[in-house]
């Protein structure tokens, strides 16, 4: 039997037909070469600080979610991509998957044209066309789940991203895929308490899985966010940065909410710091 996410990589690969019908694979290649060199979001990340005492956040531009539905109307993606990056955000997440997400590469672009800090764009990614398509609209960070792809596909997108000079935040969701994203040399690893196959909760799983993860990889708490109390959970128990997009979007305030999360988080980062002392 099919789960939700084997639907949504169905139509992924459909509409990725047809956008390499329109521009084919060499024209796309192309484009990349012409952009500026991608920014580092493993910096942005806190990647090159030692302890990291800092919570970083991925602030999502998202419209809306199979979960959830309709999360919010997003008139000026631009905008709020500028309140995000005003408000301290170390990464720009865009969706850009149109069936499940009402996200689009348009989306990209604005948000690209707006702000000048590492945007991730975020997708489910299954072909090389896919690496050379974020990397001409200026993606500096993409997203490689570990549960959509064999070894042998996540260690080669993974050398992908980095040749064509992106980072690449890796989605794990059991200590498996955790052991795999680590084998294949993730240096940005995320742990989504979402269960892609049933869309259920569990924000214990963060624990469980951060615990696994050695030290060098920046680990990004992913979905389960309502407010900062979460946050503060997730970076309690190691989370480096947190990815958030339902908690900003329905929020009325989201550059005073960044605020707050990165305030809660490192609090937490610090006693956790302390007690390993």
């Amino acid at each position: 039997m099919s789960t939700v996410l084997d639907d949504i990589i169905v139509g992924v690969r459909e509409d990725l037909g047809d956008r390499m019908r329109e521009l084919p694979l060499g024209a796309v290649r192309d484009a990349a070469t012409q952009r500026p060199a991608a920014l580092d979001a493993f910096a942005a990340l806190g990647g090159l600080d030692a302890p990291r005492r800092e919570l970083k956040v991925i602030a999502e531009v998202k419209r809306r979610s199979p979960s959830k539905g309709q999360l919010a109307d997003i008139v000026d993606p631009a905008r709020l991509a500028r309140d995000y990056a005003d408000g301290g955000a170390s990464v720009i997440s865009v969706l850009t998957e149109r069936r499940r997400f009402s996200g689009s590469l348009a989306d990209f672009d604005a948000v690209r044209s707006a702000v000048e800090i590492p945007l991730l764009r975020k997708d489910f990614m299954v072909d090389e066309y896919q690496f050379h398509e974020a990397r001409a609209h200026g993606a500096d960070l993409v997203l490689l789940i570990a549960a959509a792809l064999d070894d042998v596909q996540l260690k080669d997108f993974l050398e992908l991203t980095h040749e064509l000079g992106m980072n690449a935040l890796v989605e794990t969701h059991t200590e498996e895929e955790v052991d795999r994203g680590l084998a294949a040399g993730a240096r940005i690893l995320g742990v989504n308490v979402r269960n892609l196959k049933t869309l259920d909760v569990d924000r214990s799983v963060f624990g469980r899985l951060a615990g696994r993860i050695p030290s060098g990889p920046i680990i990004v708490a992913e979905s389960g966010v309502r407010g900062s109390d979460d946050v503060a959970e997730y970076a309690g128990l190691g989370a480096n940065a947190v990815l958030v997009g339902e908690a900003l979007v329905t929020h009325g305030s989201p550059r005073e909410r960044i605020a707050d999360f990165q305030r809660r988080g490192a609090v937490a980062i610090a006693e956790r710091l302390n007690r390993r002392s």
